[in-house]
């Protein structure tokens, strides 16, 4: 995977067919795009961020953007330099490896109750996700797979009545989705995953928390294991 570590790359529309246009305000919508475009590593770690050029792309404000850049530095995807400027941040092994043993606890937990209180809608719903990541893999579609794991787990959440838990996580995982980028496809394969989420619903399913849980665990481990690969490659983009 190839990341431009000088420029960054144009953002996408702010106001376009995407599931996170739901945000109300600009500042959040601007939030967003900005998000996604430093998970995807279109904005490289390092990459210097100008209030001005993003309102441009974007046609809006610079006080949005400015308020967007506070948001995202409090989720630990950039630095904000007193006098020097806006930087993306580093992916700190740390805070990846922090990060994942919380939202571990927190989604076995929701897995678990999702085991017993999911109905047939929800559990509808979960099979779409899965055949539309099959689809995704077929087209290499890196980043429409990734949006579309991050829908199962929201809609396990949602099924276990548990939005507020996933609302919590959203915070947790911003450096945990960079990672998971980048380890698609050389540290872990897309078939892999897939099969893990597949066995994660059979086990909810199958109302057995047990089963739904070791599934979750199994799932939530495969960063361990792609991280010292990662950081090893690429050197440049990790911090201790």
């Amino acid at each position: 995977m190839t990341v431009n570590m000088s420029q960054p790359e144009p953002l996408r529309a702010l106001d376009d067919d995407h599931p996170q246009s739901r945000r109300v305000t600009v500042s959040g919508r601007v939030f967003d795009v900005v998000r996604e475009a430093i998970v995807q590593l279109r904005f490289g770690p390092g990459n210097p961020l100008s209030e001005a050029d993003v309102a441009r792309q974007l046609g809006v404000s610079r006080q949005p953007v400015r308020e967007a850049f506070i948001k995202l530095a409090e989720v630990g995807l950039v630095e904000i330099r007193p006098q020097r400027g806006t930087f993306v941040r580093m992916i700190s092994v740390r805070e990846v490896a922090n990060a994942r043993f919380i939202r571990e606890a927190i989604e076995v937990a929701i897995v678990r109750k999702a085991a017993t209180e999911a109905s047939e809608p929800h559990l509808a719903v979960l099979d779409d996700i899965i055949a539309g990541q099959r689809k995704s893999a077929e087209r290499a579609d890196h980043a429409g797979f990734l949006r579309l794991d991050e829908a199962f787990h929201q809609a396990l959440a949602h099924a276990a009545d548990c939005d507020d838990a996933w609302r919590v996580l959203e915070g947790l995982k911003a450096q945990m989705d960079r990672v998971r980028y980048l380890s698609l496809p050389e540290a872990t394969p897309i078939d892999v995953l897939i099969d893990q989420h597949a066995q994660i619903l059979a086990g909810v399913r199958a109302r057995a928390p047990e089963k739904a849980e070791a599934a979750m665990r199994q799932h939530l481990s495969e960063i361990l294991l792609s991280l010292p690969r990662l950081a090893e490659k690429h050197p440049a983009f990790f911090t201790a």
